[in-house]
């Protein structure tokens, strides 16, 4: 095989979503309420549209796509898949590396997947207005993208550290119509609350989500959008992993491994939930979720039921969690920030089908420079921390002589994460692993699953 390049037709773009709860070896625990008892579609109806609903509820194992979303997936679907031959030469490794990349959207991530779905269910409904949270900036400009699509207004609570780090995310949003406000803020009770514990805090994914709820149910106009974590928003990332299988099979190949990095979890999941079907069909793959040692959600976290939020406006979900008080530092990886992980993957992580690895920051960036100067394409730092791992896996064939075949996911590129890469090469960055005390502390409170 010796194309760089595996494409695919816009006629191959998947007209169905692969809906991973259909096939679960054991029934995902139910979200609960503020009483401890299970709850129904009825508690979310004021923040989503029903057919959003539906899908977070369903047991269906394809879910179509409607036409309109198919359509604006055009614009940069089927993604194109790379065989990395460049970096393979410069590891000297005999292991096939293969990513797939979501940087060539609009936004220049994987985030439009879902956030052009979540609009049009909006519009249909005759919402006029959508607000949400962004970390790193990537899921503010997509939701801000489709809003402008779909005819939406769009308001986005940004995390106080990405805010500043990030100025001209800020300007993409506001270039597709979005508001954009930092987080903490005065705008929300929950942000007031924040802003007086403690008038210097970064901010964090759990806070901002309060913000943009708050906001949300405060108005019958609005509805709130939200970029990963929920089993509907990895529903329709899975469009990644289809095709990636599609790909793989027009070249006559299949990967031993599969590779994505996690915050939320959505980008891990659409990648790796589609070749669940294969694991459970007796294919020998591994998936493995990559997450920073700053943020070691899976690796250190606790699985048990915890709010999605700061504030505690959201139900209690089961999920791998560091506890939703956990405030993490400023890292420049500001998408895999976030306390706790999708129910979905938590539950297939628990049942022992899924890996999880955390790595740090300086060696996710000495990795996508190696990447950058072999492969050509700028990472974003969170997919540094999938190109860490399938590296050290590809070293690893090196020294065993195993040709496997590896797949990760470079989600998006790092054109608007210069910051990042300047305080890199000047030396200013430094690891963190966050102390097992404060996990601790942050995890005391929550109820077991």
């Amino acid at each position: 095989m010796d194309d760089i390049k595996i494409i695919l037709s816009e006629t191959e773009i998947p007209t169905h979503w692969y809906n991973v709860a259909a096939d679960l070896p054991t029934p995902l625990p139910p979200p609960l309420g503020p009483d401890g008892q299970p709850i129904g579609p009825d508690a979310l109806a004021a923040i989503f549209p029903e057919a959003l609903i539906e899908q977070e509820m369903s047991q269906e194992r394809w879910i179509p796509i409607p036409e309109p979303v198919r359509d604006i997936y055009r614009l940069w679907r089927p993604s194109p898949m790379f065989r990395a031959r460049r970096l393979e030469q410069a590891l000297a490794t005999p292991a096939r590396i293969f990513y797939k990349y979501e940087g060539g959207s609009p936004a220049g991530s994987h985030k439009p997947n879902t956030a052009v779905a979540q609009a049009y269910y909006n519009q249909q409904e005759g919402i006029r207005r959508l607000t949400t949270e962004t970390g790193a900036g990537q899921w503010g400009s997509s939701i801000a993208l489709a809003g402008a699509m779909f005819g939406l207004t769009v308001r986005v609570y940004m995390v106080r550290v990405s805010y500043q780090q990030k100025p001209f995310r800020r300007s993409m949003m506001e270039t597709w119509g979005a508001e954009v406000f930092s987080s903490p803020s005065e705008m929300t009770q929950s942000g007031r609350d924040a802003l007086a514990r403690d008038p210097e805090t970064p901010g964090s994914l759990g806070l901002a989500i309060s913000e943009a709820v708050e906001d949300a149910a405060s108005r019958a106009d609005s509805h709130y959008a939200l970029g990963s974590v929920l089993n509907h928003v990895v529903l329709h990332q899975t469009v990644i992993g289809l095709e990636a299988r599609a790909q793989f099979k027009k070249i006559g190949l299949f990967p031993d491994v599969v590779i994505a990095c996690c915050g939320g979890g959505s980008n891990f999941g659409g990648t790796a939930f589609p070749f669940l079907m294969d694991k459970a069909a007796g294919r020998a793959i591994r998936l493995v979720a990559v997450e920073p040692d700053s943020c070691p959600t899976l690796t250190k976290g606790r699985y048990c039921y915890d709010s999605g939020d700061t504030a505690c406006l959201t139900p209690l979900m089961p999920m791998y969690t560091l506890g939703h008080n956990f405030m993490p530092p400023g890292i420049h990886a500001g998408g895999l920030r976030y306390h706790g992980d999708s129910p979905l993957v938590s539950h297939l992580y628990h049942q022992g089908l899924l890996e999880a690895v955390a790595v740090p920051q300086l060696a996710t960036f000495k990795a996508g420079v190696l990447f950058a100067q072999t492969e050509g394409i700028l990472p974003a730092p969170e997919s540094n921390h999938a190109i860490r791992v399938a590296i050290d896996e590809a070293l690893q064939c090196k020294e065993s002589g195993e040709p496997k075949t590896i797949l990760f996911t470079l989600s998006g590129h790092g054109h608007f994460d210069m910051a990042a890469y300047d305080r890199y090469f000047a030396g200013k960055l430094e690891d963190y692993s966050y102390p097992e005390a404060e996990i601790a502390a942050s995890l005391a409170e929550l109820r077991a699953v």
